[in-house]
């Protein structure tokens, strides 16, 4: 057997000790109408052959999965090269765990430090960690840190940051002692606007490109910011946008945190992700998680050590600036893999198929009769889009009749916006399927029109 089970004479013991008569009784608290009282209805073993047939069929019911998708909003269908799954595969990545031991985890250590220079590098950072859980908790964990370092207790984020990141960034500050301020955005350029900023805020927080798909004046921002001795986060959902834009290190800064699903991570249903976290040199000694750095033997060797690790599980607890305590390894490495694969060319390639895609199907809607773009801000590869009629009835119906994702209603989000919805278009969309999808939009609505009823 594959591992040593209790002895019938042990296994008394143990009740014994617990004071319980048998093994039942240690499943008291759970209702006796919860209980399961007979054998799971388990089909007999299969062949390979019919065990293949049979996942053949059951994926064949999954019609979303043949849909063209035109969906984004934090999770983004990107390329993901067949040598990233291929090489995170092998059982030296796959089965690894925590390096504690620097001279047996070399391979690994070395592959976090590809990743924080690759991060750096995107970033326009000095220093990056090795990863965080997904962008949301990256970015509830920058507040955090805000607060220990300016010892404020203000934070103003904006309005125009993905809802369900302000969600995970006020589970995170509720009870800290940390008041958040939502920042509203421009009704007209759906970029965001701070005004209450004084001299108790630690920091501004703003997602760009943000959740409307606008892209931030960060520069802006980041002066407003240091002005009153704040400092400036900002967050990116859409990672492969920093192979495009001006980095946020290089607007000013002082925080960035990010999503990097779109890094050679399938969207798999939401998760798992990867958070990426970078930071100025002077404030390393508050980053959550942990740092590879490099080292050198009395040979002038090379190796790489866990340089800096301020979390529970290496230190005391009182002493941690994070009780994070597990790090997406496996997902840190799949996006490694995909950059140092795609390269500096190919990564900008691809973000400049997504914009340039993005803003031929912006400009194709918008010619469709009573839509709009309601925000004026450049875009990367997000845009909103108003409709005339109901988006979510309209959307519905796309994938019904036209089989496309046509993108997100966000009266999900904010009851007072109904007809609008966030289009999302990567290089893995065709004009062909963008052709589609106008000339589904232009279908439906004309049906759907008010001045069509009657």
């Amino acid at each position: 057997m594959r591992y040593i089970p209790n002895s019938p004479d042990e296994r008394a013991e143990m009740l014994k000790q617990l004071g319980a008569a048998s093994i039942e009784n240690l499943f008291d608290s759970i209702p006796e109408d919860l209980r399961l009282r007979q054998h799971l209805t388990v089909p007999p073993a299969m062949s390979e052959i019919e065990l293949l047939k049979a996942f053949d069929e059951m994926g064949s019911r999954n019609q979303a999965a043949g849909r063209v998708s035109f969906l984004g909003g934090g999770a983004y269908s990107h390329y993901v090269p067949t040598i990233v799954d291929h090489l995170i595969s092998r059982s030296e990545f796959f089965t690894a765990y925590t390096p504690y031991q620097p001279e047996i985890s070399q391979g690994t250590l070395q592959s976090i430090f590809e990743f924080q220079t690759l991060v750096c590098q995107l970033t326009g950072m000095d220093i990056a960690n090795a990863s965080m859980y997904d962008g949301s908790t990256a970015m509830a964990e920058a507040v955090l840190m805000a607060e220990r370092v300016t010892r404020r207790s203000k934070v103003v984020a904006s309005a125009a940051i993905h809802p369900q990141y302000l969600e995970v960034a006020h589970t995170y500050v509720q009870h800290a002692g940390i008041e958040l301020e939502h920042a509203p955005f421009d009704s007209a350029t759906g970029q965001t606007l701070v005004d209450s900023i004084d001299d108790r805020t630690a920091a501004i927080v703003v997602q760009s490109p943000n959740f409307f798909g606008c892209i931030e004046d960060v520069e802006t921002l980041a002066d407003r910011a240091h002005a009153k001795g704040a400092l400036l986060i900002v967050a990116v959902t859409e990672a492969m946008s920093l192979g495009l834009l001006r980095s946020p290190g290089a607007s000013g800064a002082d925080i960035v945190v990010a999503e990097g699903q779109s890094f050679g991570v399938p969207l798999s249903f939401g998760g798992p992700y990867v958070g990426l976290f970078a930071i100025r040199e002077k404030y390393a000694r508050q980053i959550p998680g942990r740092l590879v750095g490099e080292a050198y033997d009395r040979q002038g060797r090379r190796g790489f050590v866990l340089t800096l690790a301020t979390r529970e599980q290496h230190i005391r607890r009182e002493k941690a600036t994070s009780n994070i305590c597990t790090n997406e390894g496996l997902i840190a490495l799949a996006s490694t893999i995909y950059l140092e694969t795609m390269g500096r060319c190919g990564v900008q390639e691809a973000a400049r198929q997504c914009t340039q895609k993005a803003h031929y199907a912006a400009r194709a809607i918008a010619k469709i009769e009573s839509f709009s773009l309601p925000f004026s801000a450049p875009f990367f590869n997000e845009f909103v889009v108003r409709a005339p009629v109901a988006a979510s009835e309209l959307l519905d119906t796309l994938a019904r009749e036209n089989g496309i994702d046509g993108g997100i209603a966000l009266a999900r989000f904010d009851s007072s916006r109904p007809n609008d919805f966030l289009v999302c278009v990567t290089e893995t969309n065709t004009r062909a399927q963008i052709d589609a999808l106008v000339h589904g939009l232009t279908r439906i609505s004309s049906t759907k029109s008010p001045r069509h009823e009657g």
